[in-house]
């Protein structure tokens, strides 16, 4: 009976470690709905890019042969994945296909390459629409100096057209794009604290409004940069920059030490042999 209530006393705790971790996994799991305004526009560089949220769509209308920018945040531990969809002319007004790019690069601009996805596509003279994608290696939060690892902190995407008939430039596009941060999880987790890569705004007016350029920089405190006076390439994630302390590592150490411990209690009960009460200890005179 001691053996039996010490297993459901693990599997209890197994059970409560599962449903922690289920917790985070559904926070993760938003989809952006929550009545905010969807950007209908994209920057044409890299100062005026529209800043869109993780999980929520945003369109823009423009022309072909147009640079489209937009930046969005990314922690940690996270998974980037971006994906566009173009709506093209008809074809009839067209003269010829086109290739299609989605390129997208970090806080410092520096080009980040694909790890999977369809970053490039020809579309053919009768396509009405076309997608390209590309998914980033895992959000590092730490790095060496010669590396290229992605780093937490706002990252560019541009979308644009790099081979077409000279005469389709012009025309009226539709694009719509997604950005997501999927978990990359405990198994791919690493320690380190790095400030994020998130360029200040500081000279030049700020898109969207007509504010003037400070009239002195050079006073500006490195505190600055952790105001919220100070204007950023994007908001900072609820959940911070970091990945946070919770991983599901946890899950797997309560797990292993549960195992542990009925391996232990098994082992001394197969150990400890048959108990006999009503039998004296060897050794010993019963009529004393």
């Amino acid at each position: 009976m001691r053996a039996l209530r010490t297993v459901g006393a693990a599997l209890t705790l197994c059970a409560a470690a599962w449903l922690t971790a289920a917790a985070p996994a559904a926070a993760d799991g938003t989809d952006g709905k929550d009545g905010k305004d969807t950007p209908t526009e994209a920057g044409t560089n890299f100062r005026t890019a529209t800043e869109i949220e993780p999980g929520r769509k945003a369109t823009a209308a423009a022309s072909t042969g147009d640079y489209l920018y937009w930046a969005f945040p990314a922690a940690a531990g996270r998974i980037p994945k971006v994906e566009a969809e173009l709506k093209l002319p008809d074809a009839a007004s067209r003269h010829g296909g086109a290739t299609w790019q989605l390129d997208v690069y970090d806080g410092l601009r520096r080009h980040q390459p694909c790890a999977s996805g369809t970053p490039t596509r020809r579309a053919a003279q009768q396509d009405r629409s076309v997608t390209v994608s590309c998914t980033l290696r895992q959000v590092r939060s730490w790095s060496e100096r010669w590396a290229n690892d992605p780093l937490p902190g706002a990252y560019y995407v541009r979308l644009t057209v790099v081979d077409l008939p000279a005469q389709d430039l012009g025309l009226p596009i539709d694009a719509e794009i997604e950005a997501s941060t999927g978990e990359a999880g405990g198994a791919h987790a690493d320690g380190g604290d790095l400030t994020p890569l998130n360029p200040v705004l500081r000279a030049g007016t700020a898109p969207g409004t007509d504010s003037e350029p400070p009239d002195d920089t050079s006073s500006a405190s490195p505190d600055d940069d952790k105001g919220g006076d100070v204007p950023h390439a994007v908001a900072e994630p609820e959940d911070g920059w970091g990945s946070g302390w919770w991983s599901d590592r946890w899950v797997w150490t309560v797990i292993g030490a549960a195992l542990a411990a009925l391996a232990g209690v098994g082992g001394y009960t197969l150990t400890r042999g048959p108990r006999h009460p009503g039998r004296p200890p060897i050794g010993t005179r019963s009529d004393i």
